[in-house]
């Protein structure tokens, strides 16, 4: 496995980070263009990026991918919490926001792509397995034959026991779709988030089926229910 000692500036093993500024007005600028595509006016706060990152072991990682890294505030987190071991591939289709990426982040791969070409990404790069998928993409925006071959290579490339994440300003309104094509399902509520929003954890794919999961819905209503068979709903610990 490759190294990341170009993405260290000295021996203290601190990740270079270079000074861009965080790209805050070209995410807006970009979201006033395209907010189809982009979901959100800002970046992750930083409670959505601790909720996002929550129970990865990061010293048995060998390799986790982003999608959609925006301007870089979950990718910011990866580098510091990252071991030199592990293999870090950074994928954003915009080409200013992909350009900002290598600024901030120089020796960091970052590749300007569309996720849905995952496979072609990481089979160039001679990776097979991947520890942990990261998505900041709006997946339910995307044409359902897209959204499935993205989902379709992230099951057949994770490892046992890995996951795919996926940040939301939309707080359970898509959970039925994640669990058509995972088995189990955690979200991750994130109300100190600009907007508020959370994270679904997926893991054991199954493949798109028409089945609908219907939560346990308790008598005093709909943001009381906490608990699903196999998955849940959880307030993030901010």
């Amino acid at each position: 496995m490759t190294k990341r000692n170009d993405m260290f500036s000295n021996d203290s093993g601190q990740p270079r980070v270079s000074s861009p500024g965080d790209g805050r007005w070209l995410f807006f600028t970009k979201f006033l263009k395209r907010g189809k595509v982009i979901a959100s006016f800002a970046p992750s706060s930083r409670f959505m990026v601790r909720t996002l990152l929550k129970g990865i072991d990061f010293e048995k990682c060998r390799c986790i991918v982003e999608l959609g890294a925006g301007t870089g505030p979950i990718t910011q987190e990866l580098i510091r919490r990252a071991s030199p071991t592990c293999r870090l591939v950074i994928v954003e289709i915009d080409p200013d926001l992909a350009a900002h990426l290598r600024r901030r982040f120089p020796g960091v791969d970052v590749v300007e792509a569309d996720a849905a070409d995952l496979d072609h990404i990481l089979d160039e790069r001679g990776i097979d397995r991947v520890d942990h998928i990261l998505s900041g993409l709006p997946l339910p925006s995307i044409p359902e034959e897209v959204r499935e071959r993205i989902l379709d290579v992230a099951a057949r490339r994770l490892i046992e026991g890995g996951s795919f994440r996926q940040l939301t300003v939309m707080p359970l309104v898509y959970y039925r779709l994640y669990r058509r094509y995972f088995q189990a399902v955690r979200f991750k509520f994130v109300p100190l988030n600009l907007p508020p929003g959370g994270v679904y954890v997926c893991q054991e794919f199954h493949g798109p089926t028409g089945r609908r999961a219907t939560p346990r819905r308790r008598r005093w209503g709909f943001w009381r229910w906490q608990r699903f068979p196999r998955h849940g709903v959880d307030r993030a610990d901010t």
